[in-house]
């Protein structure tokens, strides 16, 4: 049986800057989004040459609120599907604190994430 992921994190991570997005798949649209390029979030944080795992823990939790004011912190009663292995595949090892970072600060504020795995991986899990 395939689960339906409607609600899927995406996560663009540069040396620069953060981008976290929550995609609705159905209709191929970006639901919320929250980045370090923004000027509210860059005037808060002393990011300077790089982004740290700091602010992407402020990009997550201003993706939370966003979230809640759109009325989707339950993903719609499914939750937000967020593949970690995936993101860390396509981020590089040395990324894997921002991610997680972004991760734990929907959480902590209240988001419905479902942390999805591959079955037929032999990767170690990051959870």
């Amino acid at each position: 049986m395939t689960v339906l992921k409607r609600y899927v994190l995406r996560l663009f991570i540069s040396l620069k800057y953060i981008t976290a997005n929550v995609v609705d798949r159905n209709n191929g649209r970006i639901v919320a989004t929250a980045s370090t390029v923004e000027h509210a979030i860059k005037g808060s944080l002393e990011c300077g040459r790089s982004c740290n795992a700091k602010a992407a823990g402020v990009v997550g939790e201003v993706l939370a609120m966003r979230l809640k004011v759109e009325g989707l912190e339950e993903g719609q009663g499914r939750g937000i599907h967020v593949d970690v292995n995936k993101e860390v595949e396509k981020k590089g090892f040395k990324n894997r604190t921002k991610i997680w970072a972004v991760v734990n600060g929907l959480k902590n504020n209240g988001i419905k994430l479902i942390l999805d795995d591959d079955e037929n991986s032999s990767r170690p899990s990051y959870r």
